[in-house]
């Protein structure tokens, strides 16, 4: 039976002639939260990025619906826990973007160690800050990659290809995984010790919300470099602040922010910092990779089938 799919956020093409020749109706719609509430009774299916709000008043309307798409990996804008007990499937794309997300955070890198960012708003200002501008070289440098899941173990290869030292904090990776990257693993305090650059690579939980805060920042190198790819309240960005006007470490580069977007931020006005507004998975490649692993997913539920990539299944 030809079923009907909501897609509320961008997705390559390709995902969606997957969907239509699968027989389904599929409807491109970027609506408002309060219209996701009004059209969600109407649909089978709802496909989605990072920007729609799956929440609980809007569950509570789907009538109809039987799975939701993310493409991409994150899933904390859509209710999961609430999605199960309405017998939803939650299907996600867990590696559609690990190799776009992985270069980001491997670009902020490089920008921080010379100045990229600084030199450009330089020359955009008129100013020549060859002699200010003294960099550092990867090479020889130790990175802590916090959270050494499929994106952390990219990262890695990468960052062993420029010839640094990596060391990572994952309570959940085994052992032999993390050797089989190259990667020493040990615990927080450790890695923030050694480390020159810190990359994290974490879901946002209460046990990873501010997990880099004043404390954290204190037992850095005071040259240390904090890159976040992954959640904006990861990191305490007030802490942040005062750790980078203060010199108690030496950068950072941010992707995502605890507000997004981050407004009027006293970040702003720091020189020893990189951003990108959340454009981690946004590559033609990360789309295409993501959208099309979703359909398969979506396709699969829509059959009343098990997806491999079910987030929210139930517990036995």
């Amino acid at each position: 039976m030809d079923m009907k799919v909501l897609v509320t956020d961008g997705i390559a093409p390709e995902a969606v002639k997957m969907l239509e020749e699968a027989g389904h109706e599929v409807v491109l719609d970027e609506v408002s939260p309060e219209g996701l509430l009004e059209m969600i009774g109407g649909y089978d299916a709802l496909m989605v990025r990072s920007r729609t709000k799956v929440r609980t008043d809007a569950l509570d309307r789907a009538s109809n619906l039987k799975v939701i798409g993310r493409a991409g990996i994150g899933v904390d804008n859509i209710d999961i826990a609430h999605a199960r007990e309405k017998g939803i499937k939650v299907v996600n794309a867990p590696m559609g973007s690990t190799i776009s997300v992985a270069e980001l955070a491997f670009g902020h890198m490089l920008t921080l160690a010379r100045g990229i960012q600084r030199g450009t708003a330089g020359i955009k200002s008129g100013k020549w800050l060859k002699k200010q501008l003294k960099g550092m070289e990867l090479e020889g440098k130790t990175v802590g990659i916090v959270g050494c899941g499929r994106i952390g173990q990219a990262l890695a290869r990468r960052c062993q290809a420029f010839g640094m030292t990596t060391i990572g904090f994952d309570p959940y990776l085994p052992g032999e995984v993390a050797q089989e990257f190259g990667i020493e693993l040990m615990e927080l305090d450790e890695l923030l010790k050694r480390s020159d650059f810190i990359s994290l690579h974490v879901a946002l939980t209460d046990p990873t919300r501010h997990m880099l805060s004043t404390k954290q920042f204190e037992i850095m190198k005071d040259t240390a470099f904090i890159i976040n790819c992954a959640r904006g309240g990861v990191v305490d960005e007030k802490a942040l602040y005062y750790a980078l006007k203060e010199g108690k470490i030496g950068g950072a580069g941010l992707d995502v922010f605890e507000t997004e977007p981050p407004g009027d931020t006293d970040l702003s006005e720091l020189d020893n910092i990189s951003f990108t507004p959340h454009i981690g998975a946004n590559t033609t490649d990360a789309q295409l990779k993501a959208g099309t692993m979703v359909s398969e997913q979506v396709i699969m539920a829509l059959k009343g089938e098990d997806p491999v990539h079910w987030v929210n299944r139930p517990k036995q």
